[in-house]
């Protein structure tokens, strides 16, 4: 995420210069993170599941999958998403929109 506000540096300038705020930006750049988080979330526990199929398909182990570690693993994307994007979101929201454009 930190990338991706140094590379958009410009289009949050532009953005503020045209009204956006603070808040805008943030909510903009928290709501990437998490979705970005949850995604991945989403493709790990599909991973996961279809792994585990195809191991005790394959060993003849038994597998039970179940619900609490699903929602663990959903609850700590979502947290890894919330405690990396809100810094470069904060850093994102306090750029002065001039200093931004003027950057190339």
């Amino acid at each position: 995420m930190l990338v991706s506000v140094t590379e958009r540096t410009r289009e949050i300038g532009i953005r503020m210069a045209i009204g956006a705020r603070g808040f805008d930006v943030l909510f903009q750049f928290l709501t990437e993170a998490v979705m970005v988080c949850f995604l991945g979330g989403l493709v790990g526990v599909f991973f996961g599941i279809g792994s585990g199929l195809a191991v005790s398909s394959l060993a003849g182990w038994r597998v039970i999958f179940t619900i609490p570690p699903i929602l663990i693993a959903f609850g700590f994307a979502f947290l890894t998403g919330i405690i990396f994007g809100y810094l470069p979101a904060k850093k994102a929201a306090q750029l002065d929109p001039i200093e931004a454009l003027a950057r190339d």
